[in-house]
């Protein structure tokens, strides 16, 4: 089972599927900058988790959504699973990516 709801993606784009590889896209590159955020030492890690919510909910990452609204009102604790669930979502879109193509 993908981490991701690509079928809530594409239904939001309105089936386009371009449109969605274009938003996964988008995502997947962000995704490194959001990682070297997601560190116990940067004073703003609760502010990149909560960006990161925006996206994944956005995407229909909604395991990677709830991981992140616990670290955005948690402890640095907390960002071991942001960056696991990082990880998945990430693998997920690569995988979606070449079945599409």
């Amino acid at each position: 089972m993908s981490s991701v709801d690509f079928s809530y993606l594409e239904g939001f784009v309105g089936g386009e599927v371009s449109i969605a590889l274009e938003v996964v896209a988008l995502f997947r590159q962000q995704a490194p900058i959001w990682l070297a955020g997601l560190e116990a030492s940067n004073p703003d890690f609760r502010a990149v988790a909560h960006t990161i919510k925006g996206a994944a909910l956005g995407i229909g990452a909604n395991a990677l959504g709830a991981v992140c609204q616990a670290a955005e009102f948690g402890t640095p604790e907390d960002l071991p699973a942001v960056r696991a669930a990082l990880a998945v979502v990430v693998a997920d879109i690569v995988a979606y990516e070449a079945a599409q193509a």
